[in-house]
Parts: structure tokens; C-alpha cells; sequence
């Protein structure tokens, strides 16, 4: 059965994500848009609107055509959403890199995404340079200055020259964050205009950011849910957003203090620390109105806790980099902890049995599969996954197993997928067993994920191997992200497998809890 959303369709505008972004720029005049919450660094709307616009003016003059892909190597600061929606405004696609990658892992995005330029902050240069190098990306340019590389602020042009680029908002990309989908090696994501364009209308209404909030800018900008919701959502409403550059809790708590955040955008780490942490108890946090979770699993009862102790709304919603990323969320006026609330406008679902392609009973579990205009175009130069992914009806397959109720709301309960979900980031498992299979003293791996109070989920490594569990965490340490790196070793005989030679993940999940 398709399962409708319960809102009222809502309008999705036309046109290039940045100008959709900014239409109310001068209205919103002086105030606020962004502020660098560690230097207290402010750009205002009229400013980032002209801002946006001397870029685009700027990187056209360099050479910048439509559909060039240009990486942003960075954490969160004001520049950062010039940069990405200067970009998107002269025509080109942003593929957006995890700033903790190592050099490796950056030049193979990179690759794959066939960028032509890149941008990063002074602290991450010497990683850029090499992942540049290696690639063929001749010129590095950083936020604010560095030796060796061409500063941010000489890119810009005349705001009045800014190139109008045609775009066709259903077909021409804008991002190309990357995924592990429900499987396999990270792929990137084809998002077009219209793709975000649209999500920022359907997430608006329950996510009641407005018109004079302040925004908590502490989830990445390169992950799909800080784009979304908070550099696009929340500019596009008129909302001032606060970036950190990382996580820091004293420094979290001061700013939302200092600026009254109305609207926190988090994950369940950071609930975790609100609901509980005695260093909470010092700061004035009365300012906060809706305390948003998702990219991972929230338990009704640590949404509880934290709502009773910040005497706030906590919502929690739920989505992929597949669709932009948001295909349901509660709201502050129908909100049911523990679920991920209903389907977004212009979204339809389905609960299907896994095994037999049909749909579920009502009540019963089955896979969710999502269907709407947030649903991505497909993995880039990759239609096998892509089919793998999303079917010839156009049905996203999510990997997730969930339940719906009689009200519409939804529940995710179990995965089908093998992805690790660490602190809200994906870890894929086949990434690490391959980086596990290069070591001549390992015969065999295998990668799960065990449940974990602060993490959601913590990678664990299951490996045939004469080395000690120090010396294979140390092999994995070095190649990868500190996400992903391996936080428990087991050294066993072998790994269990089935008949297809398919790594049975479910036994090794049991022997783990068994452990």
C-alpha cells in the first residue's frame, strides 16, 4: 500500500538552489546571517547576497563553466556557505569532503567526482595539497590565508557581473556529497536544484524555523542534513545561523547562551550531553525552542529527558543523503518521541517484506522505501547502484526497517543495510575490510556495528590474523578518518560466511552481544 503524507503539498520554487536560498536576502537587510561563533565574525544577509554574487562574478571570470565540480575541504564557517553558494550561483557543483579525511581519502573523492578546483582552511592545507597533487588540481584555495596557496578573498569580482547561468533545476547538479548507500564504497550522490530546492520546502513547516531564529550551526556543512536544513532552511527563512568549526561543549553551551540559539540542530551524542552533563546547569539555555536530532537513532526517553531539563520541544526526524536528506520529521504540534514522525509533504512510503517484494501487513515490519522529488538522480557514473537503489518506479529503497502506525507515524527498527552509523556519520564496513585485507598478516575480516549509549554505534573489527588487536586497530588508524577507525578488535579463527561467501554480519552480532 502507498502510504501519502498526511501535509498539504507545498509549492516548490524553480530555479538555481542559491537564488531560492537568498530570494529574501534584502529584505532581510543587516541582520545577522551568519556568525563565526569562535571570533564572533559577522556577515549579514545584504552582505552574503553580494558576496555570493562577486564569486560567481569571480570564479566565471577564472574559467569556472557550468557543471565544473569544485570541493570544499573545510569546517564550518561563514565562507563556507559563500563559497558553496557562489559556486552554485555561476553553474557548478560542490562535492563536499569531510575536513577529518586523510589525503587518501580526499583524493579519491575528489577523483571520482572529477573535481577542477578545491577549497579548504588554513589547518587542513598540507592534507589538500597532497590529495590536489595526486589528483591534478593545479591551484588550492584557502579560506583567509596561507602560504602556498591562493586566498579565498582574491577569487571575487564584480557582484553586478555575476554570470546568469540557465539552469535546468530537474536535471543540472548543485551537490555531490558522497554516501555508502546501503552498501559498498562510498558513491556520490547526484543531487540537482531541484532536489534541495525541494527539500527546503518540505522540512520548513515542521522544523518552524522563522523569520528572527538562531540557528545552532554545529552539524557539518558537508553532511547532507547541516546543507539542508541549516545552510539552506534556515538562511532562506531569515533564521541567523551560529557556525562552530567542531563540536565542544562548553563552547556549544556559551554560544547558545550568548546568541539565544531558538533552533539547535544536533544528533543524539550531543542530546546525550544535554540531558545529562552537570556542565549544562551553568549556562542559560531558556532561549532554546526546538532541539532537532536526527542522522541517527533518538530514544524516547533521552528526548524526554532533555525536553523536561531545557524545557524545550526535542523533535526527531529522518533521512538520507539519497533524498536530500529529509523524508519524515515530527513537529512541534504532532510530535511522538521515539518516532521519526510523519512523511514529509509530496513524500509517498512503503513497508515492504524483504523477502517476498510485498507489501507489509499493516502494522508489520518491512523495509521502507521512499518515493518524492527529494529522491536523488542517481550515484554518479555508477547505474548499477543506482538500479540497486532505486528501483524502475522510481521507489527509493532505504535499507531500514521500520514500522508505521495508524496515526503516520513511522518507527525505524532494524537495517537491512550494513552501514555503521558512528555519532551520525557512515562508516562503511566494506571500506574497512578492504583497508584490513592490504595487511599481508590478516587472512581474513569482517566489519559490524555494536550499539553504544554516547556513539549510537562503534566499528568492530573481526580478523583472522597473527597480529595483536593494537597493531590492526594502529593498520586502520592510519589510513582513515578518526569516524571510522576501529574501536574493538576480536581475533578469531574465521569469519562466518554464507554459502554465496556473503560475510553473515548477524552471527558475528550475536557472538559480539554474546561476548
Amino acid at each position: 500500500m502507498v502510504l501519502k503524507s498526511p501535509h498539504a503539498d507545498v509549492t516548490i520554487p524553480d530555479g538555481n538552489l542559491a537564488a531560492v536560498t537568498l530570494a529574501r536576502a534584502a529584505e532581510f537587510g543587516d541582520r545577522p546571517a551568519l556568525v563565526d561563533g569562535p571570533s564572533g565574525r559577522t556577515i549579514t544577509f545584504a552582505e552574503l547576497d553580494r558576496l555570493v554574487k562577486g564569486l560567481a562574478a569571480g570564479l566565471a571570470e577564472r574559467g569556472l563553466k557550468k557543471g565544473d565540480v569544485v570541493g570544499i575541504f573545510s569546517p564550518n564557517l561563514p565562507e563556507y556557505a559563500v563559497a558553496f553558494h557562489g559556486i552554485a550561483t555561476a553553474g557548478g557543483v560542490v562535492t563536499t569532503v569531510n575536513p577529518t579525511s586523510t589525503a587518501e581519502e580526499l583524493a579519491r573523492q575528489l577523483k571520482a567526482a572529477k573535481a577542477t578546483r578545491l577549497i579548504t582552511a588554513p589547518p587542513f592545507l598540507a592534507t589538500a595539497k597532497e590529495a590536489a597533487a595526486e589528483v591534478g588540481i593545479e591551484e588550492v584555495v584557502v579560506f583567509g590565508e596561507a602560504e602556498g596557496a591562493t586566498a579565498f578573498a582574491s577569487l571575487f569580482g564584480d557582484p553586478a557581473k555575476a554570470p546568469e547561468v540557465a539552469i535546468d533545476a530537474a536535471n543540472d547538479l548543485v551537490a555531490l556529497p558522497f554516501s555508502s548507500g546501503t552498501t559498498g564504497l562510498p558513491k556520490g550522490v547526484m543531487l540537482t536544484h531541484r532536489n534541495l530546492v525541494a527539500n527546503v520546502a518540505q522540512a520548513k513547516a515542521a522544523l518552524a524555523v522563522k523569520d528572527g531564529s538562531v540557528a545552532m550551526g554545529v552539524l557539518p556543512f558537508f553532511h547532507i542534513y547541516g546543507m539542508t536544513v541549516i545552510m539552506n532552511l534556515a538562511l532562506s527563512e531569515g533564521s541567523t545561523v551560529v557556525t562552530m568549526p567542531r563540536f565542544d561543549l562548553p563552547l556549544f553551551l556559551e554560544l547558545h547562551q550568548k546568541h539565544g540559539v531558538t533552533h539547535s540542530f544536533v544528533v543524539p551524542p550531543i542530546v546525550l550531553a544535554l540531558a545529562k552533563h552537570p556542565l549544562v546547569e551553568k549556562f542559560d539555555l531558556s532561549s532554546i525552542e526546538i532541539l532537532m536530532s536526527g542522522a541517527a537513532p533518538l530514544s524516547p526517553e533521552l528526548a524526554e529527558a532533555a525536553a523536561a531539563r531545557l524545557g524545550c520541544t526535542v523533535l526527531q526526524g529522518y533521512g538520507l543523503t539519497e533524498t536530500s536528506p529529509v523524508t519524515h520529521c515530527n513537529s512541534p504540534e504532532n510530535n511522538q518521541p521515539g518516532s521519526i514522525g510523519v512523511l514529509s509533504p509530496l513524500t509517498e512510503a512503503r513497508i515492504v517484506d524483504p523477502e517476498t517484494g510485498a507489501d507489509a501487513p499493516e502494522g508489520e515490519r518491512g523495509e521502507l522505501w521512499i518515493r518524492g522529488p527529494q529522491v536523488m538522480k542517481g550515484y554518479l557514473d555508477n547505474p548499477e547502484a543506482t538500479a540497486h537503489m532505486i528501483d524502475a518506479d522510481g521507489w527509493l529503497h532505504t535499507g531500514d526497517v521500520a514500522t508505521v502506525d495508524d496515526g503516520g507515524y513511522f518507527r525505524i527498527v532494524d537495517r537491512l543495510k550494513e552501514l555503521i552509523k558512528y555519532k551520525g556519520f557512515q562508516v562503511p564496513p566494506a571500506e574497512l575490510e578492504a583497508i584490513l585485507l592490504q595487511h599481508p598478516q590478516i587472512a581474513d575480516a569482517a566489519v559490524i556495528g555494536r550499539p553504544d549509549d554516547e556513539a549510537g554505534e562503534i566499528p568492530v573489527g573481526f580478523v583472522v590474523t597473527d597480529l595483536d588487536a593494537d597493531a590492526v586497530k594502529k593498520h586502520v588508524a592510519d589510513q582513515v578518518s578518526h569516524y571510522k577507525q576501529l574501536r574493538d578488535v576480536k581475533i578469531v579463527e574465521s569469519i562466518p560466511k554464507s554459502a554465496s561467501g556473503k560475510i553473515l554480519r548477524r552471527v558475528l552480532a550475536e557472538q559480539d552481544r554474546a561476548g
